[in-house]
């Protein structure tokens, strides 16, 4: 039986305001009412949705920087609620997040990565050993003595994750890493996610781009803090339709094909990546 490395039972979160004292349910803003959902264990999920929709809410919650204000949720065994397991649930779920700038704590390189392992007191040569790989693991060890500031912005997101990676973590969350990227940037970051779930690291990716959900195993669309899709893409990208009526895109290449089976041709709308869209564009014209 597969093991989930994530597991969501009846998440309920809300925000209240800061500026009354009142506990009423009336001052709640709720994000979630009894969610559930679980991670399996070396998966690649994609957590899409528009702004405000919960994902990044959802993805504070694996990683025990937001807690449950009713319902559990257990990340690699651990139930985030409980402070004696903080240390054991970060060193096991690792979480990057949207800017790096917000994640760079030294003035060089190779001392960033290392952060994190000294503080869980690993031993100096150990160190050494997990930050030179982890640093190639992201492509990035050739910059191992460089200024943070003297990289570009793809750089330093591959070196944020380099970070993570040092701690050998299970599961990665990834909170829209490629939102501040160039797509030379994005490119470089989803390269590096994509060999590091084949290196069997569970990989949850939240984000707001049609074209990297498309490269996970799975997607999960959210919407006022439910979900509505649940698949592998290409079911997920063929409801054309409920993801306009979200506020979502697809991918191009299914957008073409919707659109052509909307002008009545037999296209297939289950097609998210080019060249598949390309070969069937193919039979179509030498139909």
């Amino acid at each position: 039986m597969n093991e989930d490395i994530v597991k969501v039972e009846n998440l309920t979160f809300y925000y209240t305001n800061d500026d009354e004292e009142s506990e009423a349910a009336s001052d709640r803003k709720y994000v979630f009412r009894e969610l559930n959902l679980s991670v399996e264990k070396g998966s690649f999920t994609a957590v899409l949705g528009h702004n405000g929709c919960g994902k990044s809410t959802l993805a504070k919650h694996m990683n025990a920087i937001l807690l449950p204000c009713g319902g559990k949720v257990y990340s690699a065994g651990f139930d985030t609620a409980d402070d004696s397991a903080l240390f054991d649930i970060r060193s096991h779920v690792g979480m990057v997040f949207q800017n790096p700038d917000n994640q760079i704590v030294a003035s060089i390189v190779e001392d960033d990565c290392a952060f994190a392992l000294e503080n869980m007191g690993v031993e100096q040569s150990e160190m050494r050993r997990r930050v030179d790989e982890a640093l190639k693991a992201v492509g990035m060890y050739e910059y191992h003595l460089h200024s943070p500031g003297q990289l570009s912005g793809g750089q330093k997101q591959r070196m944020a994750i380099a970070g993570i990676i040092a701690m050998r973590p299970d599961c990665i969350v990834m909170d829209e890493p490629t939102a501040m990227l160039d797509p030379a940037g994005r490119r470089e970051v989803m390269k590096t996610i994509r060999r590091l779930n084949g290196d069997g690291v569970t990989i949850v990716l939240i984000t707001h781009n049609m074209d990297e959900a498309a490269q996970a195993d799975r997607v999960i669309v959210m919407d006022k803090g439910n979900i509505i899709l649940d698949d592998k893409p290409t079911e997920v990208f063929s409801n054309v339709e409920l993801l306009r009526s979200v506020g979502l895109d697809v991918p191009q290449s299914t957008e073409l094909m919707y659109l052509m089976k909307k002008s009545g041709f037999d296209t297939d709308v289950h097609i998210i990546d080019e060249e598949s869209c390309a070969n069937a564009l193919f039979d179509i014209l030498n139909a």
